[in-house]
């Protein structure tokens, strides 16, 4: 993906980590179905069928409009503000959590009954 610079995406800010920062800290259920990255700081959340929503709560705090996905092989952004998908342009890399991390993670958090625990 390429195009011109965009307000709130910054293409050189570096995720936080392989998995939602949030999660791993100890802040809520401790696991996580997929992943966003913020397009401003490189925050990882957890998305919003994950049971803690910390990468919509992350916009709430901060007001960083964009996400993009941090799944292997999507390559979409989102628009808080606007509720709309666009293109953005390529980020740093890493651009997903490691392909052997599994869906949902982190490994030993995932509780047997996690279908049922989705938002």
């Amino acid at each position: 993906m390429s195009g011109p610079s965009i307000p709130g995406i910054d293409p050189q800010a570096a995720p936080s980590g392989p998995g939602c920062a949030d999660c791993l800290a100890g802040d809520g259920s401790g696991w996580w179905f997929h992943l966003r990255r913020c397009a401003a700081c490189g925050s990882i959340g957890c998305c919003d069928s994950s049971p803690s929503q910390h990468a919509t709560k992350h916009y709430r705090r901060t007001g960083h409009p964009f996400i993009t996905s941090y799944e292997p092989g999507e390559e979409w952004f989102y628009n808080y503000e606007t509720g709309q998908f666009h293109e953005g342009p390529q980020l740093v890399p890493p651009t997903s959590h490691p392909a052997d991390q599994p869906v949902p993670g982190p490994t030993g958090a995932v509780p047997e009954e996690w279908q049922q625990k989705l938002n």
